[in-house]
């Protein structure tokens, strides 16, 4: 779970601190750097399991581009630029929650000693041509990563949680001095990898300019169990481009069980959960009670397994009998069910980004998406097991309908900003949070609230005498517990401070 992500010099990103909950909403126009800050998370994922070199292709490139086949000098288009001018440096620092338990790559099972980890990476563009050929272009300046301890949680954690979350995510007690560390000056860094425990053992050293990888995506268990369930984490990040192409597509009887991120493998998925429970037919009822939000004309879900081509198709029934395939279904209807084969399954965690997940649903079924996602999302006065998975939900939208319903304490509102650095005029993208919301704490610098003629773009008119819905009150975050009050989250568009800007319909 990624709670905190500050980035500088990736793209329009400058200076850029967000705190995530477990549902976020980011809403901008368009070409503010929404995507930009959805391409830090990939980027930074993809550092955790490839070379530095093949993670610059995992993320978009700018328009600029026109599509073409990224070469080594693009790598240039992930620095911020000003004019003719890049960044020296990109950085990014994630506080995250990792999960306890992970898998090596040789089946190898690894405990974390600490699950509330902040990771630090520092990249730069190689000056030297021949070295850049054969490590790639990138290099590392400075990479780290350490705990957060415990009694700091409630400095670290601002979101609503009950001390039963939170005492089934957190573990470690003692301190340590850290599992990646960087030394020495500029030519003659080296990043160190510590064992478990810190002062147990001789961490191993390599040379920072001659790392083609980060330390972190070559960790395993026996170096250090910490630093491995650190990376399944970040690999655990998944931008969700749902196509309808691939989610109309039948599987093989054997296929994978896991939803990919085009929303392939579907029939399969949703096969899997059936059939790995008591009762298939309760699994199948659950999502055509999901898609009955959505669609009237719903009786039930199923799978047909077709022995003799070995094949599994996902069908829709409706209430007169007729059994639809996924091929006749539409767009919105073919995303909506595989968010809720997502949300069923204990195995699909970690941090999920979905762009624009209005696209293909009718404006009055938007209250259903919503619900939908933020159940995906784990619910944090629960604890965490497989009915309650350590998963997260970051969206982007523009839609004025989506934004208007979305809980207001999940909202970030983008914006474009001129900023002045050296003497030049640059415009980069900040990000602006609801007042009254659990972001918005006293005597933190550099919190910024939206200002209301920005969010009044996207509310659709209403009466100015609507009941504003009641919130009970927040709960104050304490990992001790003493106060464990579920707050009822408020439309944003009932909200008390923003109703009298609201025309009046008669």
């Amino acid at each position: 779970m990624l709670t905190r992500l500050r980035v500088s010099g990736f793209k329009n990103l400058v200076d850029v601190d967000v705190r995530f909950g477990p549902f976020t909403c980011i809403a901008g126009a368009n070409g503010i750097g929404k995507s930009n800050l959805f391409d830090a998370i990939r980027f930074l994922s993809a550092t955790a399991s490839q070379q530095l070199s093949e993670a610059v292709l995992a993320v978009r490139y700018d328009a600029e581009d026109h599509g073409r086949r990224p070469r080594a000098a693009d790598v240039r288009s992930l620095f911020h630029r000003v004019g003719d001018t890049y960044a020296p440096t990109m950085s990014f620092e994630a506080e995250m929650i990792v999960p306890g338990v992970a898998t090596d790559d040789f089946g190898q099972v690894a405990t974390a000693k600490y699950t509330f980890l902040r990771y630090n990476l520092e990249l730069a563009l190689r000056m030297d041509e021949q070295v850049a050929k054969s490590l790639g272009p990138l290099e590392i300046v400075g990479e780290s990563l350490i705990h957060i301890k415990r009694k700091d949680i409630p400095e670290h954690l601002w979101f609503d949680y009950s001390r039963g979350w939170l005492a089934s995510i957190i573990t470690g007690k003692m301190s340590s001095s850290g599992f990646i560390s960087t030394e020495g000056q500029s030519g003659s860094k080296v990043i160190k990898l510590h064992q478990d425990g810190g002062s147990r053992g001789m961490p191993v050293s390599r040379p920072a300019t001659n790392l083609p990888r980060t330390v972190l995506s070559a960790a395993n268990s026996a170096e250090s169990p910490t630093v491995l369930c650190a990376r399944r984490e970040l690999e655990s990040w998944r931008m969700l481009q749902l196509e309808p192409s691939a989610l109309r597509e039948t599987d093989e009887i054997n296929e994978a069980p896991h939803l990919g991120a085009d929303g392939s493998r579907l029939p399969a998925t949703l096969y899997h959960l059936a059939q790995s429970g008591s009762d298939a037919a309760s699994v199948y009822q659950q999502i055509a009670n999901r898609l009955h939000e959505l669609i009237d004309d719903v009786r039930g879900v199923w799978i047909d397994r077709d022995e003799k081509r070995e094949l599994l198709t996902l069908y829709v029934t409706g209430r007169d009998g007729t059994h639809h395939p996924a091929r006749s279904l539409s767009d919105g209807t073919l995303r909506f069910l595989a968010l809720a084969v997502l949300e069923l399954d204990p195995a699909a965690g970690g941090v999920l980004c979905f762009e624009e997940p209005e696209n293909g649903i009718h404006p009055g079924r938007i209250p259903a998406m919503l619900k939908l996602l933020a159940d995906i999302a784990t619910d944090t006065f629960e604890p965490v097991d497989e009915t309650n998975p350590l998963r997260q939900v970051i969206i982007n939208t523009h839609s004025p309908a989506l934004v208007a319903e979305v809980p207001d304490d999940s909202l970030l509102v983008g914006d474009s900003q001129l900023d002045i650095r050296d003497g030049r005029r640059f415009h980069k993208v900040i990000f602006s949070h609801l007042p009254q919301t659990w972001r918005d704490k006293q005597g933190v610098l550099g919190l910024q609230t939206v200002a209301r003629g920005k969010l009044m773009v996207y509310l659709n008119p209403v009466s100015a005498q609507a009941e504003p819905v009641s919130v009970s009150a927040s709960v104050s975050g304490d990992p001790a517990g003493a106060k464990q009050v579920r707050r009822r989250s408020q439309r944003v568009v009932y909200r008390i401070d923003l109703q009298m800007l609201l025309p009046i319909v008669s």
